[in-house]
This record gives C-alpha cells, sequence and structure tokens, in this order.
C-alpha cells in the first residue's frame, strides 16, 4: 500500500513539474501530449488524475502559490517586526516579475489563466489562493495585537490585500514598466488601509 501511495505521488510529481517547465516555457499554449511527453508518462495516467488541462492548470497554480509561500516564509524568518514581515511578503508577491523572457510567460500565464479559470473553478481558486492570504492575515493579527496598526477585521483586510496585490501583479504583467515602480507604493498604501503610520 505505502509503494502504491508513493507511486502515485511521484507520478503526480512529475506531471506538475513537468507543467511548470512547459508553462515558463510557452504559457498554456501545450497540449496534454506534450505534458504526458515531458512528463514521461503515458497520456492515460495523466487523465487518471486529472479530469482536463483546465483541472491541471488549476493545480499548477495552486501548487507554484504553495511553493512561493513557503520560500516567502523561509525568507522572511530573519524578520522580528510583524510590519517587516508584512511589507515584504506584499511586495514580494510582486517580485517574481523580471525582464527575463520566461518570467514574462510565466506572469501572462497567471493572469490570462487565473480570470479563466475562475469562472469554472470558483471555489477550488479561492482554496489554492488561501496560503498567501493566511500569510498575510497572520501578520496583519500580528501588528494589531502589538498595536501597529488598527485593523479590526485581520481576515477580510488580508483577503482584500492579497486581491490589490494580485490586480498589480495583473497590471505589469503587460503594461509596460516594472512592479519595482510601484512595490512600495503599495505597500504604504497598503499600510494606512490598516490604520498604521508609515515610517
Amino acid at each position: 500500500m505505502q509503494r502504491s501511495r508513493s507511486r502515485v505521488e511521484n507520478q503526480i510529481r512529475a506531471i506538475l513539474d513537468a507543467a511548470h517547465r512547459l508553462v515558463e516555457a510557452k504559457g498554456d499554449a501545450f497540449t496534454t501530449q506534450e505534458l504526458a511527453k515531458e512528463a514521461g508518462v503515458a497520456l492515460q495516467t495523466f487523465y487518471r488524475y486529472f479530469a482536463s488541462k483546465d483541472e491541471l492548470l488549476l493545480a499548477v497554480i495552486s501548487d507554484g502559490l504553495s511553493d512561493a509561500c513557503r520560500q516567502m516564509t523561509v525568507a522572511a524568518d530573519g524578520l522580528t517586526d510583524p510590519l517587516q514581515r508584512l511589507r515584504f511578503y506584499i511586495t514580494a508577491s510582486l517580485g517574481g516579475r523580471s525582464r527575463d523572457p520566461e518570467r514574462y510567460t510565466l506572469a501572462q500565464f497567471i493572469v490570462a489563466t487565473h480570470w479563466r479559470l475562475h469562472r469554472v473553478f470558483p471555489k477550488e481558486l479561492a482554496e489554492a489562493d488561501r496560503p498567501l492570504v493566511e500569510l498575510i492575515h497572520t501578520e496583519i493579527r500580528a501588528a494589531a495585537d502589538a498595536g501597529l496598526v488598527t485593523s479590526t477585521d485581520t481576515e477580510q483586510d488580508a483577503w482584500f490585500i492579497v486581491e490589490l496585490t494580485r490586480s498589480v501583479y495583473h497590471h505589469y504583467a503587460y503594461a509596460a514598466g516594472t512592479v519595482a515602480e510601484v512595490q512600495e507604493q503599495l505597500w504604504h498604501f497598503c499600510l494606512r488601509a490598516l490604520g498604521g503610520t508609515v515610517r
């Protein structure tokens, strides 16, 4: 039983890793046949775990966001002030954008695919977003407990901040300029909205 479970997990991981590589190279313009070949699995194996390509793309977004949250948590480990961590999480959420063409492809994939999947899998996509909302929520609550902000609904405020950050990210996936130009403005806006003081 353990060996069977491990085999399933390995196959799913291989499919997700292959999908991540294809997305970085060409967005969502790949076929399930290309995906199966890249993952080194049979096409029927792919359909054993994912009913459609859209289900796979939903899993790719969820997997990527969970991984990004883990990386941000590790990177913020040395920050002791909740406002420092909150600032880092908000600005780092935009920091994946660079002038690397593959990163632009990834950003545009996230934007186009996120909104399309939102119409099909709204509940599942909200669940995929939960790790980032929870990350932001934890720090808003800690800052409120420390008297650094005056948020009275920390969970709702976390959701609004994630949605605002996503909108900025989406804008710069196609617009001229870079998110570096607005990272500090975004942070100051969020901090003021939470009732904090810009230092």
